[in-house]
């Protein structure tokens, strides 16, 4: 028998471990970004594949459907126009690049600014995704504190000052002010302009992320940062995948078209999946606006759901507010739980978590918080997680059943 060739010695510096094999959702399923299957405009989607597919099916045969490398035209004037009631962003078809979920946009945007040890500031608490990316390039991650609001700008501009005296320009501020990941907070315009007048003050440019800002239960959310700036310094990106579909992989990136076309030379892929942009591009021109509200509302009453739930099983032991949006709770539980050690002991009773340190600059700050994704659960699936999880919390952290139950806002 020819023995196993040993590659071990051939990887690059920096591999990650190797993946898990995946055995399935776990019985409780609280992580990721999954979405709400019950939500999911699947008859909508089959009719606009089917239309869309008949009238212009034969431009799959060459690369970008005749719409050239910023991906499907119908698409992104859909976008243009959405963004432009939605965000107060006004930019062309041409100023929005379609990418492969929202995560390329945050790998192509890296690859544009950011080399092995230059500084990127980020909020204290965000989006694991971007930590990780960051974190195999190379760069020097400072996280700024937040508060119910957002990003704390007061501790930004000493931060930025102190880097200016030690002759440090950041490459980007990364923001996630319309729902933030994963605490939920939105940011009001008011510091958001304030934001864009520091950020303009020490030459840093702002990268905008607002995959969840089509989610907030109002309906009603400030300009996003690149309207107030007139696209000035700022990249925005989106995606699609929390208003419609995470298994789609759509986003796309906002930016004037000198720096957009420096991204643009970046995208050596062919193209995203053109299939998905055409289907999408269908669907949103009838249906958009009407399946984001609907989406919402379930998605609120699940959050509500897993509020009760969390106070019913924990009581005071758990702190937690209630976002105006999104698919997340950010929760602290007793300083005495580790949520890494936590997250281990509930997969092995069949709930999945994230742990608090995967989402923070802050480890030791982060140690006892958890995000929890409450999209994709039933409600009875929801309730009866968070009691599996309590127990849990109760045999290896020692967490007292239920203090006195108190509204967490």
């Amino acid at each position: 028998m020819t023995a196993p060739f040993d590659f071990a010695p051939l990887l690059a510096p920096g591999t990650p471990a190797p993946a898990v094999k995946w055995t399935g959702f776990p019985t409780y399923n609280f992580i990721g970004g999954h979405n709400d299957p019950k939500h999911l405009p699947v008859e909508a989607l089959i009719e606009a594949a089917t239309a869309v597919l008949r009238r212009e099916g034969v431009t799959l045969a060459t690369y970008g459907l005749n719409s050239g490398p910023l991906g499907y035209r119908p698409l992104r004037e859909f976008l243009a126009g959405k963004l432009k009631g939605h965000a107060g962003i006004e930019c062309s078809a041409d100023e929005i690049l379609i990418t492969s979920g929202s995560m390329q946009g945050l790998e192509l945007v890296n690859s544009l600014l950011v080399t092995k040890g230059d500084t990127v500031l980020v909020e204290q608490e965000t989006y694991g995704g971007a930590l990780t990316k960051l974190a195999r390039l190379g760069a020097k991650v400072i996280g700024i504190p937040l508060d119910e609001e957002g990003l704390r700008l007061d501790v930004l501009k000493q931060k930025l000052e102190e880097l200016k005296h030690n002759d440090v320009k950041p490459k980007y501020i990364y923001t996630i002010p319309t729902v933030q990941n994963p605490t939920g907070a939105i940011m009001g315009e008011a510091r958001r302009r304030e934001l864009i007048k520091l950020a303009a003050e020490y030459g840093v440019m702002i990268f905008e992320d607002e995959c969840y800002s089509d989610l907030v239960w109002s309906g009603e959310r400030p300009k996003s940062i690149y309207a107030l700036a007139g696209g000035e310094g700022v990249i925005h990106i989106g995606s699609f995948s929390k208003s419609i579909a995470p298994a789609l992989r759509v986003g796309y990136i906002v930016a004037k078209w000198d720096v957009l076309a420096r991204i643009l030379a970046l995208k050596q892929d062919a193209g995203s999946g053109a299939l998905e942009q055409m289907v999408l591009a269908e669907f949103c021109s009838r249906h958009f606006a009407a399946h984001v509200p609907k989406l919402s509302k379930a998605l609120h009453a699940k959050l509500q759901t897993l509020r009760e739930a969390l106070a019913e099983q924990f009581g005071t032991s758990a702190e937690f507010g209630n976002p105006p949006g999104g698919i997340y709770l950010w929760i602290k539980l007793p300083d005495t739980v580790d949520t890494v050690k936590l997250a281990q002991a509930a997969q092995a009773a069949g709930v999945s978590i994230n742990p608090g340190p995967e989402w923070s600059t802050d480890k030791d700050y982060a140690r006892c918080r958890l995000r929890l994704c409450f999209a994709n659960p039933e409600p009875e699936t929801i309730r009866k997680g968070v009691e599996v999880l309590a127990e849990v919390c109760r045999r290896e952290f020692g967490v007292p059943v239920r203090s006195s139950n108190v509204d967490k806002r």
